[in-house]
């Protein structure tokens, strides 16, 4: 199918379909969804949820704390944001029982940068997708169970069609009402048509911002007289209205209200009637205007706090829902958000050096933090990520307690992700005959933008320690590794060889057996057996290394039995792994002489060399990155 034909399909499927009142009532009888409020419309096309048993996967039984949790493919996109879309859903799904949420305005509450804009244009998005049935002509797309009354035609509209009298709650319109009495009260005459919400046409979907405090006035969202009109109608006249406010246009859809609380109070006054009475008054002496659809507004916590000490606004707070949005904590998350951005840009094709992103994830999620007491804030940040730490730091807490003490606000400052691709696109762009980017760089311009900021002086020391004290010397550790993985050619199998004999050591030291050594026939008595694992546990600092044994051996013993007695890959006990990589790196001397980018005194040391930064190229970097980080590498080994 071309271009042409499918935007050509599209627009046929979207087409209005036309029909009689009685068909309409008809087609209620026969699919209930036909009459369906806006939020039960909004259900249906966010679908149902992927559910998950965090129980079966160790690092998310460690984030969600075993729990069950849903997770749903309309919001794939919205990483780390499990809590803030549950508790959305949960408003549409007690909106659509008919519950109190139905009177209730949706407010999404979050810092700058956290997705509370992407959150609302998704769900107009998701508005598009199920069409809703209104009277023909009608200017705000009212219902045609408008134009019954629940009191007198209530039952016996269930009698004949099934439609509950809970369903006639909306007025008619005004505009209904004149074209009522011009048909002579015969409803017959009014039609129905179909439609889809639409963002591009304000189709039961509007956006309202908040204007000039001095002049901005309730015609924003109730609409106003027509000037051109008044020669032809009076001016209270339906016809000489301009039905152009937000709720006009969202009537059985949705209305977003950008930053809400930065409106002038008079301008809010009609979402009070609209959410709780379904309707609201017009400017002119008019007849209310229906209102069944869904307010969604948004701002940042600085205008809530401001808005909520008043006590004039009481009306207005118990009518409010409010979703927490914070800011991601949870790194993996982070990364994910980054590389989603990168996907809408041009950098999609640039090369970015393994770690970059991670390094540029921990230092944005590091800020968003409040430092625990008695523990590091970076092993709370891995905790948080669902990492197990009980063997590289005992004084790390578990994930519920990290969130007791923070308190519910964590998250809602810091360093937004805005800010974070903002770095990333300098940092992409530092070199000036490469796009490309690297840790090296990234540290490097982080310091320059954070002394630009202006933060205060408490802020931008305590950011300047996270990557002084966490995140270079990690990177160090890092790179250095990926430095010698690459120098090393029997890599793999040295480590393989390392594995082997740790687990069989430890073994023989848990059963209490001596250990003859096949190959030299050397003896190993438990002393001697402790004393080499211990060279291996050692410089990875391993705390509990009795625990570490015996946990090493049970998932060695439980592979084996599933890989005919054969022992698994060294790579693929992560803990272990971690281990045996500190215990290869240990020694850096014989390195410099191929990794350095000097003059070679042999062409075997140059075929090294070669050999090295082809390998290197393979894990992810360019050739000019391999100079600058093995350079910087050199450099920083030997300053320590």
């Amino acid at each position: 199918m071309s271009i042409f034909d499918h935007v050509q399909n599209r627009y046929a499927r979207t087409r209005q379909e036309e029909m009689s009142l009685q068909e309409y009532l008809e087609l209620c009888h026969e699919q209930p969804s036909v009459y369906a409020n806006a939020a039960e419309r909004l259900l249906e096309a966010i679908g149902e949820p992927e559910v998950i048993d965090t129980a079966k996967d160790p690092r998310l039984a460690r984030i969600f704390s075993n729990k069950v949790i849903r997770r749903y493919p309309a919001f794939a996109e919205f990483y780390g944001m499990e809590d803030a879309i549950e508790q959305i859903v949960a408003y549409f799904r007690h909106a659509a029982q008919g519950l109190e949420e139905r009177k209730q305005i949706l407010y999404l509450l979050g810092p700058v940068g956290g997705g509370k804009s992407s959150l609302a244009e998704r769900l107009k998005l998701l508005m598009e997708h199920v069409p809703f049935y209104a009277i023909k002509g009608s200017p705000v797309q009212e219902s045609p169970l408008g134009l019954f009354s629940p009191e007198e035609d209530g039952e016996l509209l269930e009698q004949e069609y099934g439609i509950p009298p809970r369903c006639l709650k909306s007025v008619m319109s005004p505009w209904a009402a004149k074209r009522l009495q011009e048909y002579g009260g015969d409803i017959s005459q009014f039609r129905v048509v179909r439609l889809y919400p639409s963002r591009l046409n304000q189709v039961a979907i509007s956006k309202t911002e908040p204007g000039d405090e001095n002049n901005q006035d309730i015609s924003s969202l109730v609409g106003k007289v027509d000037i051109r009109q008044l020669e032809l109608y009076s001016q209270d006249d339906p016809d000489a209205y301009s039905f152009s406010g937000g709720l006009c246009r969202a009537n059985q859809g949705l209305m977003e209200f950008v930053e809400m609380f930065k409106a002038p109070i008079k301008v809010l006054h009609p979402l009070l009637t609209a959410t709780q009475e379904a309707n609201y008054n017009p400017t002119e002496g008019m007849g209310a205007i229906p209102f069944d659809g869904i307010v969604l507004a948004h701002s940042n916590e600085s205008e809530w706090q401001t808005f909520r000490n008043n006590r004039n606004n009481e009306a207005f707070l118990d009518r409010v829902y409010i979703v927490k949005v914070p800011y991601c904590l949870r790194v993996s998350e982070e990364i994910n958000i980054y590389k989603k951005l990168l996907e809408h840009s041009s950098l999609n094709e640039a090369p970015c050096a393994p770690d970059t992103l991670r390094m540029l994830a921990q230092f944005s999620v590091l800020s968003r933090l409040k430092e625990p007491e008695n523990s590091s804030v970076y092993s709370k940040m891995r905790v948080y990520d669902g990492e197990n730490l009980k063997d590289t730091d005992p004084k790390a807490k578990s994930i519920q307690e990290y969130r007791d003490n923070a308190g519910v606000d964590e998250g809602m400052d810091g360093l937004s992700t805005r800010f974070a691709f903002k770095i990333l696109s300098k940092v992409f762009n530092f070199d000036n005959h490469e796009v490309a980017a690297n840790p090296v760089h990234l540290l490097y311009v982080l310091e320059q933008r954070l002394e630009q900021e202006q933060l205060p002086r408490e802020t931008f020391e305590r950011y300047l320690r996270y990557i002084k004290e966490f995140l270079a010397p990690r990177y160090v550790d890092f790179i250095g590794k990926e430095i010698q993985t690459a120098y090393l050619e029997s890599y793999s199998e040295y480590g393989q060889n390392i594995f082997d004999r740790y687990v069989t050591y430890a073994d023989f030291w848990i059963q209490d057996q001596e250990y003859r050594d096949p190959e030299t026939g050397e003896l190993f008595d438990r002393q001697s057996l402790n004393e080499e694992l211990e060279k291996i546990e050692k410089p990875a600092g391993i705390s509990n290394p009795k625990d570490f044994r015996h946990e090493v051996v049970n998932f060695v013993l439980r592979a084996r039995a599933q890989n005919n007695g054969m022992n698994p890959s060294w790579q693929s006990y992560e803990k272990l792994r971690g281990v045996i990589e500190h215990k290869m790196f240990a020694n850096t001397e014989e390195l410099l002489p191929v990794i350095s980018f000097n003059a070679k005194a042999s062409t075997a040391d140059q075929k090294k060399h070669e050999d090295f930064v082809a390998r290197m190229v393979d894990r992810g970097y360019t050739e000019k990155q391999v100079r600058l980080l093995a350079e910087w590498y050199l450099r920083v080994r030997k300053s320590q």
